[in-house]
């Protein structure tokens, strides 16, 4: 990226008291410039942390709505307003409320990737990096997991002492990394490790080397000493992976290892943001969230920050 474009970014955020934070999943250009990158826990703290008036986030709508509840005078607008998670949509109220009825002694557990209405009938919220702490830390004996399939048998399979009511969502880009694709992989890089994220089913699971979030899918490949890693994620989090192992060789495996609501946030697109926000008052495409499920949402948000330290 040219210096010129950086230099003018960095003086809009300065200009109007912006802090960029982008997920590992969107463009490398855009993680370039962001002042934050991280996955979803890790930017859901970093939320409650910095001091800018304005939060523009480079990644999908229910990352905005995190942001958003739990910093409730900040203001928060999106990168790209339509960039949205499937998933976040895979789960309704009717359905946990019928759970509800079904069994005493439950906790709704959240997966973080839903939408703020979701966590607002949840009674915690998890991420992939923090989902098998919290889950050991609460008292009650049932789990209704949702809305990730995958993710839940995963922390089921960690926390056997719990009883889990699984839910049929998924993440369209990791259910498409087949066990196929991963062995042919191997085939053809039999000295790489596979590094799978826990959104991936259980036999691709099964044919890992290492199961972890985003953020620990690249502590782990930074720290070891192998040379060569087969990587179960969207293909996003190679730019950080090459910018912190640039001797070291990352292959996908397979050809649709890409999220189409991620890479709809662009530098350009960043950039118009930053030039159309107002130096003052609350930016007229800011996320705006009923009072209601502001203060009912934010609790299983700030109970995961409790449970997760």
């Amino acid at each position: 990226m040219e210096a010129d474009r950086a230099s003018r970014i960095k003086e809009l955020q300065k200009e109007k008291d912006v802090v960029i934070l982008a997920h590992y999943y969107v463009d490398g250009e855009v993680q370039e410039i962001a002042d934050f990158v991280g996955d979803s826990y890790y930017l859901s703290k970093k939320a409650t942390q910095v001091p800018q008036k304005n939060i523009l986030f480079a990644g999908v709508t229910f990352m905005g709505e995190s942001a958003k509840l739990l910093n409730p005078g900040k203001n928060v607008v999106m990168a790209d307003e339509c960039a949205d998670c499937p998933m976040a949509h895979m789960v309704t109220e009717e359905r946990i409320a019928e759970v509800r009825g079904e069994y005493d002694d439950l906790a709704v557990v959240c997966y973080v990737n839903s939408t703020a209405e979701i966590k607002a009938v949840s009674d915690v919220c998890v991420t992939s990096s923090n989902a098998v702490r919290v889950v050991r830390n609460i008292p009650q004996k049932n789990i209704f997991f949702v809305p990730d399939n995958n993710l839940g048998r995963y922390v089921a399979a960690q926390v056997p002492e719990k009883h889990f009511i699984f839910h049929d969502g998924f993440c369209h880009v990791h259910k498409s990394i087949e066990a196929e694709h991963v062995k042919a992989a191997k085939a053809a890089h039999p000295d790489a490790l596979v590094l799978t994220h826990p959104e991936c089913t259980a036999d691709v699971i099964a044919l890992s080397d290492f199961v972890g979030s985003t953020s620990e899918i690249i502590d782990y490949a930074t720290e070891s000493d192998c040379r060569k890693f087969l990587i179960c994620t969207e293909m996003g989090v190679f730019f950080e992976l090459q910018q912190k192992n640039p001797d070291k060789k990352f292959y996908s495996v397979g050809h649709r290892q890409f999220c189409p609501n991620m890479k709809k946030v662009t530098l350009d697109k960043v950039e118009a943001v930053l030039a159309e926000l107002p130096k003052e008052g609350t930016p007229e495409k800011a996320l705006v969230l009923s009072d209601d499920v502001m203060e009912r949402a934010a609790k299983p948000l700030q109970r995961m920050l409790e449970l997760a330290k």
